[in-house]
């Protein structure tokens, strides 16, 4: 794959890196540096005695540095690829020193064992008899749950509106002693949503989302197995990695559409997006992070790869995992063709039908014009009909792009307001997020 400048800019943890990863791109600053058509190093000196050694694994890609930063690219990593994509063909290449060869054949060995079956010894037993002391502790923190949901409509929003986070913690950490997370996450979501502007709308809906997962558990022999595993997930059951590998696998050419970062708690959590380009399929893959470790960098988005996905179980799936990729990718020049507000919204009417509890819907969007209308940024499409844009989106970037004509927007719907992530026009992809 080639990689393009804006493409590895994409890559840098924060602007500060970023920004420090662009002065140290000049030749002078590197003593040594050398390519293959896998990996690319490089030794840029410091303050230091010793230059650092920096390592970068193009198939990835994956990076390593010798300096003692905590970031993932370091600046130095950053820099050296910053010039590899500049450079093209014209980066000097050679053989790998030692300590180059060293790390490649490493990450290699451990790729392999990763591959290979482990063999463990499962007390079938013991596992059952945790899975129903669990099932117990939830049941009985539903049931709790269920009688707190029943006084919040007796009191009414406005005065459960008054009680303030405390309030919503104290449930919320009650669910997690009840090993229901998910519900525990809901929760902390509506103290956020009880200090909106439209507080008593995203109220009730909150409380309501949460009541239908508390009624679909108390029902869930009943319900279809897609339906039961949405409902599970829902209340915090993680399905195992070797139970998603075991669906139907999807195989195709993925077009990586666009990548979004939010926070949940101490958690940084990163969404990705691709699209099937033979299926027209949307799936999303999900990456978690805590602290200081590093978030998934091999999914760029204007690439494209093919390999085989298998999605999670569930009535409306989206969420999926690679059970078999090819390492090369090559450039996606531009977004696949989109569809009108009134289509995108009728799809997501669809989706949530399916699935009532569906927090982000990819949305592509053909011929979206943005326009800002007493103070609010929104996008209108050719069906004469808009879509609100997300508060917290810079809708000037967007506009700058655009040069007030249309282009096609890709960006993640939550029912509310749309939060834009790529755009494309006049042969041309831009990451907006």
């Amino acid at each position: 794959m080639s990689w393009s400048v804006e493409q590895v800019m994409a890559l840098a943890p924060d602007a500060q890196v970023a920004g420090d990863g662009r002065k140290l791109a000049s030749p002078a600053k590197w003593p040594s540096r050398g390519c293959t058509d896998a990996a690319l190093w490089g030794e840029c000196q410091g303050s230091g005695k010793n230059p650092y050694q920096v390592r970068i694994d193009l198939q990835g890609p994956a990076f390593k540095c010798s300096c003692p930063s905590r970031k993932f690219p370091c600046k130095h990593s950053m820099g050296l690829f910053l010039m590899y994509a500049e450079a093209g063909d014209r980066f000097p290449k050679g053989e790998p020193p030692p300590w180059v060869e060293e790390w490649l054949q490493g990450r290699a060995k451990r790729a392999e064992k990763a591959a290979q079956p482990k063999a463990e010894v499962v007390d079938k037993a013991a596992q059952e008899k945790r899975a129903a002391r669990r099932e117990d502790r939830v049941t009985a923190g539903l049931a709790r749950l269920k009688l707190q949901l029943a006084d919040i409509m007796r009191r009414g929003l406005n005065a459960i509106r008054s009680e303030g986070y405390g309030y919503w913690d104290r449930t919320a950490a009650a669910l997690v002693d009840a090993q229901a997370p998910g519900l525990a996450r809901m929760v902390h979501e509506l103290a956020g949503a009880a200090a909106a502007e439209n507080w008593h709308e995203r109220l009730l809906d909150g409380v309501a989302r949460i009541h239908l997962v508390v009624r679909a558990f108390e029902n869930i022999e009943t319900l279809p197995p897609g339906m039961q595993a949405d409902v599970r997930t829902q209340v915090g059951w993680n399905t195992p990695r070797e139970e998603v590998l075991q669906q139907p696998p999807v195989s195709d050419i993925w077009q990586v559409l666009g990548q979004s970062l939010t926070h949940e708690d101490k958690l940084r959590v990163q969404r990705t997006w691709m699209r099937g380009e033979k299926t027209g399929r949307m799936a999303l893959s999900l990456h978690f992070a805590a602290g200081q470790q590093p978030l998934d960098v091999s999914l760029v988005p204007g690439t494209v790869l093919s390999g085989e996905l298998c999605f999670y179980p569930g009535a409306y799936p989206l969420r999926a995992m690679f059970r078999q990729r090819d390492t090369e990718s090559a450039e996606l020049p531009v977004l696949p063709a989109g569809r009108t507000a009134t289509q995108v919204t009728g799809d997501y009417a669809a989706a949530l039908s399916a699935l009532p509890w569906i927090e982000q819907f990819p949305v592509l969007l053909a011929d979206a014009i943005p326009a800002l209308d007493n103070g609010a940024w929104r996008v209108h499409t050719a069906d004469e009909c808009w879509l609100p844009v997300a508060a917290s989106f810079d809708g000037w970037k967007l506009l700058a792009f655009s040069r007030g004509g249309p282009v096609t927007l890709f960006g993640e719907w939550d029912g509310r307001a749309l939060a834009p992530l790529s755009a494309s026009a006049r042969g041309e992809f831009v990451r907006l997020a």
